[in-house]
């Protein structure tokens, strides 16, 4: 059993069962919630505000628990702590929102105020806790897959996984859980759907527990690479053991009161951490995010432009009418091509990796961000609904390069940062450095002598000529640029220092993440007006496109291997 739980692929299942637990719940509890909101009556120009709190509570947070995350230390690893954190609050809020009358009635006699209350936390803590818990898991999956092709391999699973939830999520609204078999146990539609979503999402977390392979990597970061062929040190006697766990306790405590007095520094901390992002990176994120924004305005409205548009249906018409069966069957129909996107991105996470190898990670991402604003403008001119239906279907293939390309460069940044990250070594590695160049230099034979650290990483950890049997040591060394809890903790405030910190990867991929979460708010801002003011739904699609077509040019800017940097 134990040789099985370490086995990659077993441990690639284990991380990725959280990512398809994730993505279910989020997209089945943000479906549900319009109608909850409009029943306890919400209007719905505030329910947009609603479901918005969780995205632009992740743009503050994402990077400062991305930031936290690299430099964190613990028994259980650098991701994971995160990941659980986020995850109770996730269950937590899968509690909330099916029991949020229930809940009122406990504290008040007059319950419809209060339940507004506890919906709208129980949503915001479901989209905020959700989206954020993404960021460390994409970590944990670059500590575990740090080689180029295995973290592609590994990104390819992360994504199947989430169009799978996507497949499932859009089937379970169609059966009436009210009168299942289940019902009796579980309660009314909502609420059973609800506690489902718990069981589900339960035994996704647990599976987590068994993730042991970034544990190892951390223990050997802290011991370092020169000790992994030496003796095993002597246990301490009991006594000094003890005397280690209570001072260390203390430690603990007093670092955390001192995290806590800082955090009247967070606002300068974010400014620091989103302005002082390398240039790899922040071309990528760029790009990243106007496709994000071109698909995201794709997938928010497309079944509105069928309803509207090509059905010439009426949303607000009465209900029986011929105008809103018209856009309900449209509705239906958007509902479908958004299913068919979902099966065609499967299938592109497939064979992703296959095609990476056979035609390279430039051709296959510029494939995919130019190939979006093309369906998108034949959707704008046809009226032919199969037609429309293919080209939704067919953007699973933007959907997929996008949940797969941009995580595995910034893996490839990190894996080779003597190259693409060479302005932002750790101070642990600068330090080193110096004292090895004034060592030399004091014995007289500095030219002759391979300095340990060349261009901010070890040579013999990581040259490419590397043993295998020390890669994930190397790796590990490469993501996690300090491990001690003073500067996880000194990360939530406190004044930068003068030479640029190592970074880790979990802030990086949180930068990118952050380009997600924008994605979401700012055509829900916008997009509505554009609407009214062209008083044309194909304004969607028109400007889905011409996000797209930004995209292509901010694409081509994207570092993809050694001789753009050159560039």
């Amino acid at each position: 059993v134990s040789m099985l739980f370490h086995n990659r692929k077993t441990q690639l299942l284990l991380v990725n069962s959280l990512t398809f637990g994730l993505e279910v719940c989020l997209a089945a509890g943000i479906t549900y919630v319009p109608p909850l909101l409009l029943e306890v009556g919400v209007e719905e120009k505030f329910m947009t505000m609603v479901l918005g709190i969780g995205p632009v509570l992740g743009l503050v947070f994402v990077p400062l628990i991305g930031s936290a995350s690299d430099h964190w230390h613990s028994s259980y690893g650098r991701r994971r702590p995160f990941i659980w954190m986020l995850c109770l609050g996730v269950l937590l809020s899968l509690f909330v929102i099916p029991h949020a009358s229930s809940l009122a009635s406990l504290f008040a006699l007059n319950t419809r105020p209060l339940e507004i209350a506890f919906l709208i936390l129980g949503i915001g803590l479901l989209d905020f806790c959700g989206q954020v818990c993404f960021t460390p898991l994409e970590a944990l999956l670059s500590d575990l897959f740090q080689e180029p092709d295995n973290c592609r391999q590994a990104f390819s699973m992360y994504a199947f996984m989430i169009s799978l939830g996507g497949c499932i999520v859009s089937l379970l609204p169609a059966i009436d859980w009210g009168g299942s078999f289940l019902a009796p146990y579980l309660g009314g539609q909502e609420t059973c759907l609800f506690s489902l979503l718990t069981i589900i999402f339960l035994g996704c977390v647990l599976a987590t527990l068994f993730v042991t392979e970034e544990a190892a990597t951390q223990a050997d970061v802290l011991d370092g690479p020169a000790l992994k062929d030496a003796p095993p040190k002597p246990s301490p006697p009991a006594c000094c053991s003890c005397q280690l766990s209570r001072s260390s306790c203390l430690l603990q405590a007093r670092h955390i009161m001192q995290a806590l007095r800082n955090l009247c520094t967070l606002v300068p901390r974010l400014h620091s951490l989103y302005c002082r992002i390398p240039k790899v990176i922040r071309r990528l994120a760029v790009a990243e995010l106007c496709s994000w924004m071109a698909l995201m305005t794709f997938m928010l409205f497309y079944t509105d432009f069928v309803g509207e548009g090509l059905y010439h249906g009426v949303p607000r018409a009465k209900p029986g009418t011929d105008a809103r069966r018209h856009y309900d069957e449209g509705v239906r129909m958007g509902s479908l091509g958004l299913f068919l996107q979902c099966v065609t991105s499967i299938f592109f996470s497939t064979i992703m990796d296959r095609m990476v190898k056979q035609f390279g990670t430039r051709a296959v991402y510029l494939a995919s961000v130019v190939f979006f604003p093309v369906a998108a403008f034949v959707m704008c001119l046809s009226h032919s609904v199969i037609i429309v239906t293919i080209s939704a279907a067919l953007t699973g293939f933007t959907f997929s390069a996008l949940q797969i390309l941009p995580y595995t460069l910034a893996s490839l940044y990190h894996h080779d940062k003597q190259v693409f990250l060479h302005k932002y070594k750790s101070k642990e590695e600068e330090d080193a450095a110096r004292l090895d160049k004034k060592s030399a230099f004091s014995k007289g034979h500095l030219s002759s002598q391979k300095l340990p650290y060349q261009n901010g990483h070890a040579g013999s950890l990581f040259s490419s000529s590397s043993p295998s049997s020390l890669s994930p040591p190397a790796a590990g060394s490469a993501l996690c640029v300090s491990s001690s809890c003073d500067v996880s903790l000194m990360m939530m405030g406190g004044e930068p220092d003068p030479v640029a910190p190592g970074r880790g990867i979990c802030l990086d991929l949180a930068i990118l993440d952050s380009a997600f979460l924008l994605s979401q708010v700012v055509p829900s801002l916008f997009m509505g007006s554009i609407v009214q003011f062209t008083q044309s739904v194909t304004a969607y699609m028109v400007s889905a496109a011409g996000f797209g077509l930004v995209a292509i040019y901010f694409a081509t800017k994207v570092v993809f291997d050694k001789s753009d940097m050159a560039k």
